[in-house]
């Protein structure tokens, strides 16, 4: 009995996953925390996240980011500039 709670549980479990996504910046809001990509994603960053100096529209940018199932993104780990 016990083996097939958890075998349910397993089931049931939403997994979390990392992911990662590169596009061309059309807009950040420094005080808000808030980057658009020309493909008008909106994405909500931490203050305390580390960006590329002098973040600007037309960069190309990749994003390192985890998400939970039906949570979404739950955080972003990396923004780096994509050169060339």
């Amino acid at each position: 009995m016990r083996l097939l709670i958890a075998a349910t549980l397993l089931a049931v479990a939403t997994p979390v996953l990392a992911d990662e996504t590169t596009g061309e910046v059309l807009a950040y809001d420094r005080v808000d925390h808030i980057l658009v990509l020309a493909d008008k994603t909106v994405w909500e960053l931490p203050a305390t996240l580390e960006l590329p100096i002098d973040l600007a529209k037309g960069d190309r940018i990749h994003i390192d980011f985890t998400e939970e199932g039906d949570a979404g993104i739950v955080s972003v780990e990396k923004i780096v500039r994509v050169e060339g």
